[in-house]
């Protein structure tokens, strides 16, 4: 039903996505090198060697950069570059165009609005310059101190507003659940006796 050229579009950048959320699997990080390299089941998830069948580079599986025996991983790598891609399409740091989610690490651009980003894989919350969990932070305090102070990318007002927003639901529901109590204080007997007769109805003997 569609064009062959959409069609293979589709399929690369499912398998992509496949192999982005195996945690079994990685793609090599060389730019000119655009194979699938296999990790150690039994540790996926720790940095370990991996060398690449194709192109014989060896890399670290967590940061992707090279094998870094007894040291730690650089922090300061936001994304690494999907396959087939050079360095010159990305820009690193805070207006790195692509980051990876720093929950599930899958690649997530961002051409506009606000810096409160929630992973449509994972749905996980988190701030687009520093990578800090947003789950808890309803208010958007992170945003009021701090080096993200005034970075959320709306106005003052805006903010405000979806406060005020945020403290009326709950405050709602509070308030519904303060309206409901008596009646589910009262309603509380009726339940118990309903229940006791029907477990005492279950203990008569059937009629013979």
């Amino acid at each position: 039903m569609v064009a062959s050229e959409i069609m293979q579009r589709y399929k690369k950048l499912q398998f992509e996505r496949e192999v982005l959320l195996d945690p079994c699997r990685t793609w090599c990080p060389s730019s000119t090198c655009q194979a699938v390299c296999q990790l150690q089941e039994s540790s996926p998830q720790d940095p370990q060697l991996v060398q690449c069948k194709v192109c014989d580079i060896e890399f670290c599986s967590a940061c992707k950069s090279n094998w870094h025996p007894g040291q730690g991983c650089q922090e300061s790598m936001p994304i690494s570059f999907l396959p087939g891609e050079t360095s010159s399409v990305f820009k690193m740091g805070d207006d790195a165009p692509i980051k990876r989610c720093p929950k599930c690490k899958v690649y997530i651009e961002r051409d506009e609005g606000c810096a409160q980003m929630m992973c449509k894989n994972c749905k996980h919350a988190f701030c687009w310059y520093c990578l800090e969990s947003l789950d808890d932070d309803f208010l958007l305090i992170h945003y009021d101190k701090g080096p993200c102070r005034n970075k959320l990318g709306h106005s003052r007002a805006s903010v405000i507003w979806h406060r005020t927003q945020v403290v009326g639901i709950f405050a709602g529901f509070g308030l519904l659940l303060l309206v409901a109590s008596p009646f589910l204080l009262l309603a509380t007997p009726f339940v118990l006796c309903c229940k006791c007769k029907c477990n005492k109805g279950d203990d008569d003997p059937l009629p013979t």
